[in-house]
């Protein structure tokens, strides 16, 4: 079943061990995936703690729903690999919630968890850098709720925009970072993975795409402008702000 596949795929990638720096690849990336809710925005937990203590004394109540209840997880696989669409997936997580003495309105419950998620301003002015400087961007994202993307124009940030929702796969399954790859016509060895989620980035790292944990915008984009500066004049201000110009 696609369901199991998807489950397996996370418990391997949860399971791998981290890569050894010998086994890293010597040459320095040319091209750049990196996730969306968490990386391009605002803190994704953070959102879901917020919301988890408005609803409950637990701000970790959606965190372990979606890591520890098993009915909740593959709810979370189906909606994420686009086989079950927003009102059903909110009816199924609404009542994993009243299981736990949570009683809250399905509807809208996806939008409730992640008001709390504001675009990151800087890392948005560092893809527009990278890409500035010839370096191919490419937007890898599980998709929560059907318009989680709304206000962003993910074709104008990024040269390949891959959706798990759109492809039936999700992170940290290996097909979703090939397809990723192979749109943009590089091997997976010359790419960096910029995620919050270090599961996420072992994923990757199976196919050999090396890793960046992204915990805040200025060790990122400092990170980013060792990685691409050498040998380019490439180089990225984390204090740059969005209002700041982009090199020609």
């Amino acid at each position: 079943m696609k369901e199991a596949e998807e489950v397996q795929e996370v418990q391997e990638a949860e399971e791998a061990p981290e890569v050894a720096a010998e086994e890293r690849p010597d040459t320095p990336p040319s091209a750049v995936l990196t996730d969306f809710g968490g990386v391009l925005t605002t803190s994704v937990l953070d959102s879901f703690r917020s919301y988890s203590a408005r609803v409950s004394d637990d701000p970790l109540l959606i965190e372990r729903l979606f890591r520890e209840d098993t009915e909740a997880s593959a709810l979370l696989v189906e909606h994420e690999c686009g086989r079950m669409g927003e009102a059903e997936f909110e009816k199924g997580i609404a009542g994993r919630l009243r299981e736990k003495g949570v009683d809250v309105e399905p509807a809208g419950l996806v939008a409730a968890i992640g008001a709390g998620m504001r675009p990151d301003e800087t890392m948005l002015a560092a893809l527009r850098r990278l890409r500035a400087h010839g370096v191919p961007v490419a937007i890898v994202s599980n998709a929560l709720g059907d318009d989680c993307y709304q206000g962003y124009d993910l074709d104008a940030l990024a040269d390949v925009v891959v959706i798990s929702s759109e492809i039936g796969s999700r992170k940290p399954g290996r097909r979703i970072y090939r397809t990723a790859c192979d749109r943009l016509g590089v091997e997976p060895s010359a790419c960096v993975m910029i995620d919050d989620l270090e599961h996420n980035l072992r994923g990757a790292a199976r196919l050999g795409i090396r890793g960046l944990h992204h915990l805040n915008s200025d060790e990122t984009t400092r990170a980013l402008g060792e990685l691409f500066g050498s040998g380019s004049g490439f180089g990225i201000d984390p204090h740059a702000g969005p209002g700041a110009p982009d090199p020609a």
